[in-house]
């Protein structure tokens, strides 16, 4: 279990963090940069809850709820990207990516198939959930540039690819069930 007694320690001063092994890197390390992703991610993500808890429709209240559980996930993730190597410690693990997956086939069940792409916006939920969305595809584009030159916990990409998904399909049930959507008009403004 981790203990903060003191929240400075001055050892990152220097401009390096220490990682799980016990090494340092620059903070502008790639590694730092997707585990600073997740963190962000996950701030978007408590945002989310907060809005969830303010709406007044009734999948407000599951959308918040599963997005609580997410964030221990998101937790997990930044461990699994702060452990360098095969190292030991929390890795995400396929059954993870399965319970991402089901939630996907459970909150699209409802929605009408799209005609059109969505526009971020509609509900105030749904639309941090596509600010959500947004920051973990970034998360995950450099977690593919991570694991191009070092080793990366096995179900990283696939986990954040999943999420991903599941954020849309969220958003999409923020805005009513999909009928709130604000669907792209391709060339609207041309004259």
């Amino acid at each position: 279990m981790v203990k903060l007694n003191r929240i400075y320690t001055r050892t990152g001063d220097d401009g390096t963090t220490g990682l799980v092994d016990g090494s340092r890197r620059p903070k502008c390390d790639l590694r730092l940069e997707c585990y600073g992703t997740v963190d962000e991610l996950n701030a978007v993500m408590g945002s989310c809850v907060v809005a969830a808890g303010r709406a007044d429709q009734a999948s407000a209240s599951s959308i918040g709820i599963l997005l609580e559980r997410l964030q221990h996930d998101l937790f997990d993730l930044g461990a699994d990207l702060a452990t360098p190597g095969d190292g030991e410690g929390l890795r995400i693990t396929a059954g993870q990516v399965e319970a991402i997956e089901r939630a996907i086939d459970e909150h699209n069940a409802d929605l009408k198939p799209l005609e059109s792409f969505v526009l971020p916006g509609g509900t105030e939920l749904a639309s941090l959930l596509h600010q959500a969305r947004t920051v973990c595809r970034r998360a995950e584009r450099c977690a593919v540039d991570l694991a191009r030159g070092e080793t990366v916990g096995p179900h990283v990409v696939e986990y954040l690819n999943r999420l991903s998904d599941l954020l849309f399909v969220l958003g999409r049930v923020a805005n009513d069930g999909g009928a709130g959507d604000v669907l792209w008009v391709p060339g609207q403004n041309r004259d």
